[in-house]
């Protein structure tokens, strides 16, 4: 797989610099940074590294094949970390086929063995449909009809 060159998690950074040093094995400092490696490696299909990053207890046996979905763009809402605990809220923007829609989670983190892992969240999807004229919601700054409205 090739890999990108700004990271998928939207920090702005280069991926090398971003989720590239956890998915190659540097631990994640904090569950925000934990949550943005997961993202990209969902957007990236790296599936190794989402189970390695998982629980035991919570984690499943495997993940569903998920190359239909585009994801667009991750928002974190909040963060929050006491001690070996830690939640991050976030919104996920995607898209399969020409359907738009959003997920959002409260997700919980622990610090297992030196390392932060994701615990569980409880997801809530929803559809979600841009205006034409409303900014895109890829980030790029532009209307959603002159950017990602007809692509695919």
């Amino acid at each position: 797989m090739m890999r990108p060159t700004t990271c998928p998690c939207g920090s702005g950074q280069a991926y090398a610099a971003c989720c590239g040093r956890y998915h190659a094995g540097e631990p994640a400092p904090t569950p925000e940074a934990l949550m943005r490696s997961r993202y990209s490696a969902f957007a990236m299909n790296l599936t190794d590294y989402l189970l390695a990053t998982w629980h035991p207890d919570f984690r499943p046996t495997s993940l569903p094949d998920d190359d239909s979905t585009e994801r667009v763009r991750l928002e974190i809402v909040d963060t929050e970390t006491e001690g070996a605990w830690g939640r991050v809220l976030f919104r996920a923007i995607f898209r399969e086929g020409r359907r738009w829609s959003v997920m959002e989670e409260d997700s919980e983190f622990a610090r297992r063995e030196g390392k932060w892992i994701y615990v569980d969240g409880e997801p809530s999807i929803m559809r979600f449909k841009p205006g034409r004229n409303a900014p895109c919601p890829c980030g790029s700054g532009r209307k959603f009809k002159a950017c990602c409205a007809y692509r695919r």
